[in-house]
């Protein structure tokens, strides 16, 4: 990876020029020294037929008791947030739709959208009191894009609730399973959600390992 040509910016924050980070399993991966993240060389991205047959190998059962507990994580405390009654959107929800189940039967409306799975645009055309990305935001190929949708699908006042495996210790991003995952191509840590909703002005709580509630302001220039 010495004298590898950088990818033009960060995407996920767009600044600055990244930093190599390292090469493994004949990929290269970057970092960078403003939000954080760590990603994949955008060169080396897999193709949509390669990631659409990768996920086509999950199982995600609505019905699994293991992975309903697993999706708690972000379920509960969001659940904790929201007003009786509330409309929501499960973006990048995959085949099995487990969040948008556990929500619903809360009492919550929740519409579903996935690029693979759930197509339809229809549901990107309004906006909700809350929007979930479980397990999906390691899969954008233009991160600082599909933020900058999620933050408008999400109303003043409203939330959005991220779940994906934050990244810690670059001494052991090269054995890390969540990144032997090919259709996994950028990795968060705390420090770039927080650095994400600092540049809207949105609040930013982490209330479990992996999970971060942003709430967009009620009125512009404001928090919480």
């Amino acid at each position: 990876m010495p004298g590898a040509t950088p990818p033009a910016g960060c995407p996920v924050c767009r600044s600055g020029k990244p930093q190599p980070l390292v090469s493994v399993d004949g990929r290269d991966y970057w970092r960078c020294g403003t939000c954080e993240a760590r990603f994949l060389d955008p060169r080396q991205h897999p193709s949509p037929e390669t990631e659409h047959a990768y996920y086509l190998r999950h199982e995600n059962d609505p019905d699994d008791p293991g992975y309903r507990r697993f999706l708690s994580k972000l379920a509960d405390p969001l659940l904790a947030c929201l007003p009786a009654g509330s409309h929501g959107l499960d973006y990048g929800c995959g085949p099995g739709p487990a969040l948008a189940a556990m929500l619903r039967e809360a009492g919550h409306d929740v519409a579903l959208y996935d690029p693979f799975f759930h197509p339809d645009p229809g549901p990107l055309a309004r906006q909700y009191d809350f929007v979930t990305c479980t397990e999906a935001a390691e899969h954008f190929h233009h991160p600082a894009t599909e933020f900058a949708r999620l933050a408008g699908l999400v109303r003043p006042g409203g939330w959005l609730a991220i779940m994906t495996c934050f990244q810690t210790e670059d001494a052991r991003f090269a054995g890390w399973h969540y990144r032997k995952d090919p259709t996994h191509v950028v990795f968060y840590r705390e420090a770039t959600m927080r650095h994400l909703a600092a540049g809207k002005g949105w609040a930013c709580d982490i209330p479990a390992k992996d999970v971060a509630l942003m709430q967009k302001p009620k009125k512009e220039g404001t928090a919480g």
